[in-house]
């Protein structure tokens, strides 16, 4: 039975994985000593906690940060398209350099899932500062509370430009970022019940939502309307000099029987010419405010957040079983402490469900049930094996290296910034496959390809730095591998923590005796290890490791988290 029951054991070595590998981006074999024997109250402590934000990137000609205060062009004083294109790619580049390099904990995979969940796509926004300041806001609220992000989200630079709230004007209305609030990024569409309505709302609603949206545009010097929580900047209403609130829908607002039949209209107009009545810049945004208290004022709402947080950390099938005992009450939690995240994050990551300590029947199991996205294949690896990346002091390095990176990911299916839908990408919200999505022969051939690449090196286009997987320098470090000498202990180490659940006792042959030793004895290859400390000669032993570990990053089962 689905338990949300906080386990009461210390984490042993495979829970204290599990954990790091679902909250972050990969753990390396000393954060997982680090968290081993812990309760998951002292655990989760550490985790879930925010971290202070990154600084900003830099840029290559200047050397200096772009985003407070807001630039324009290098010389010339203009903002040209080739040089957002450019900043674009530094921002893309400094995220990833973020969740790879983040010290362990679920502030970035919380930012990655919100981008995931409210979606964006840098080639449509097509402004660096539009992209960076929504980070900072996911990043922000990363353990904060979802519906005040939701609602600063309506007017948040990017999304304005995303899903046409620029547009959006009185007289001219354009839904499409209504429809998506209630679709996607709230309540969600239940099954139709008649024509336009889809049990949790109407089209009427999304036509009244349209009207509440009007009249919101982009701040595109980025120096003035700044969230009082946070400091981003989010975008304007148009108003005139008497703050009239001039392209914004005044009137009244009347919701569906969905919603109680509420009704939502500005609370302070000025007259316009004696005739007609406009809001006032605060009463606009007020109206906003109102229709996001309206929406998660549903219980229904509350559980279309909990099943896309169950979905991305937990497990792809939602059973009505797992509906029952996880989902609702974890929908409870949240609704109960006003969608503040962490206590439902606490609840769940401690529970005996999360760690399979509820269920012995194995075609439920969580543990190994994730398809790892590309993103977190690639920074997964390199945090593992603490692979030396770029300093942000030799930008040019430094961004010739996370670009080629971020190519990586791509030939992968995970284009960094860039879903393929509005919906996000399909392994998070696509039925019925889900994560198994991130896999077809093309994807799958990148991803172990990815194996090869890093064992030979990935060189930046200047050749001034380049990214290699050294296992020489790994097993050598004993913080890493305790006896190098030993084939079956750094066997045991390193597939008991790379891989994500214990092997049977036939592939455990296979990757020791087939793979590694190379059906020789354990005893050969203690002789070729002593024989290489006495020589300096790393050529058979170096030889043998990278055919290891190259097997092991290409098996099924590290594809899996």
């Amino acid at each position: 039975m689905n338990s949300l029951s906080p386990i009461k054991e210390p984490l042993n070595r495979r829970n204290a994985s599990h954990l790091l590998k679902r909250l972050s981006f990969g753990p390396s074999r000393k954060t997982i000593s680090a968290l081993e024997n812990k309760s998951i109250g002292e655990a989760l402590g550490s985790l879930l906690k925010k971290y202070k934000h990154p600084h900003p990137p830099l840029d290559t000609k200047t050397g200096r940060q772009w985003v407070s205060p807001a630039p324009l062009d290098r010389e010339s004083g203009r903002r040209e398209e080739s040089m957002e294109n450019t900043l674009i790619m530094y921002t893309r580049s400094w995220w990833l350099d973020t969740m790879i390099k983040e010290n362990t904990g679920i502030t970035e995979k919380m930012v990655f899932f919100y981008h995931s969940h409210f979606t964006t796509a840098q080639s449509k926004i097509h402004t660096s500062l539009s992209l960076y300041h929504q980070l900072s806001l996911f990043r922000h609220h990363a353990l904060g509370n979802i519906k005040e992000l939701a609602r600063k989200l309506c007017i948040d630079n990017a999304m304005l430009v995303f899903l046409d709230g620029n547009s959006n004007e009185n007289g001219n209305s354009n839904e499409n970022f209504a429809r998506e609030f209630f679709e996607l990024y709230t309540i969600g569409k239940g099954p139709q019940a008649g024509p336009g309505d889809y049990t949790n709302y109407t089209e009427q609603d999304i036509r009244e939502a349209g009207r509440i949206f009007t009249g919101f545009k982009t701040e595109t010097t980025f120096s003035k309307h700044p969230d009082p929580e946070t400091g981003v900047p989010l975008g304007r209403v148009l108003v005139n000099p008497q703050n009239q609130a001039i392209r914004h829908d005044s009137g009244e607002k009347i919701f569906s029987h969905r919603f109680g039949n509420k009704v939502i209209k500005p609370k302070e107009v000025l007259s316009y010419h004696t005739l007609v009545n406009i809001a006032t810049e605060e009463a606009a945004l007020e109206e906003v405010r109102e229709l996001v208290d309206m929406i998660f004022a549903q219980k229904e709402t509350a559980r279309h957040l909990c099943r896309k947080l169950y979905r991305f950390f937990v497990y792809y099938r939602i059973t009505p079983e797992t509906e029952r005992n996880i989902i609702e009450p974890l929908a409870d939690t949240l609704y109960r402490n006003n969608y503040e995240m962490l206590p439902v994050l606490m609840q769940l990551f401690s529970s005996q469900h999360f760690f399979d300590q509820d269920n012995k029947e194995t075609q439920d199991n969580v543990v190994a049930s994730l398809i790892k996205s590309p993103l977190e294949l690639v920074a997964g690896t390199l945090r593992f094996f603490e692979v030396n990346l770029p300093d942000p002091g030799k930008l040019t390095a430094y961004y010739d290296i996370y670009g080629s990176l971020i190519g990586e990911m791509t030939r992968q299916g995970l284009e960094l910034y860039e879903p393929f839908e509005v919906a996000g990408h399909a392994a998070y919200h696509q039925a019925p496959g889900y994560n198994r999505n991130w896999i077809s022969s093309n994807n799958l051939a990148c991803r172990y390809e990815f194996a090869d690449i890093l064992l030979k090196g990935i060189p930046g286009n200047d050749n001034s730095f380049t990214i290699k997987l050294d296992l020489m320098k790994y097993v050598e470090n004993p913080a890493n591998i305790s006896k190098p000498a030993d084939a079956e202990k750094l066997a045991l180490e390193l597939i008991g923590d790379l891989l994500p659940e214990a092997i049977t006792e036939n592939r455990l042959n296979y990757f020791l005796n087939d793979v590694f030793l190379e059906n020789l004895s354990p005893m050969n290859w203690k002789f070729e290890w002593e024989l290489y400390k006495k020589s300096n000669n790393d050529e058979v032993v170096r030889r043998q490791l990278e055919k290891f570990v190259r097997a092991l990053l290409q098996s099924p089962e590290y594809q899996l988290s």
